[in-house]
């Protein structure tokens, strides 16, 4: 099995900024690509970024020019540097990483973190 753990979530004020991290473990043979997804109220769950095991990157193009995602493949981890906060940023922010798992698979599967909150206001 494998486990995506979150942290770095919180309450800010319009303008700052913030770092979320996940840390992927368990029956890690390899991982593809990882990204952040996010959920805000009354809204589709949308992708953020996402980095493939290469470096490519992608973002939506609301957060372009203000977030940067990065990953360090050695730790199974990948981080989500987030400026210049706006209340839109508001939202359940959910780790994903495509993994290849050590137990025999040929392909990766998608697993999910448990969602770690981002609230921006005064």
């Amino acid at each position: 099995q494998v486990q995506l753990v979150e942290s770095g979530g919180g309450l800010v004020q319009p303008g700052g900024s913030l770092r979320l991290s996940c840390a992927a473990s368990g029956s890690i043979f390899s991982i593809n690509s990882m990204g952040w997804y996010r959920q805000a109220p009354g809204k589709q769950r949308e992708l953020v970024a996402a980095v493939t095991s290469g470096g490519s990157t992608d973002y939506a193009d609301s957060v372009k020019g203000r977030f940067t995602i990065s990953r360090d493949n050695a730790r199974n981890t990948v981080f989500l540097r987030m400026n210049s906060l706006k209340p839109e940023d508001t939202a359940v922010y959910y780790c994903n990483a495509e993994v290849v798992t050590n137990d025999g698979a040929s392909i990766g599967h998608d697993y999910w973190g448990q969602g770690t909150q981002v609230t921006v206001s005064p």
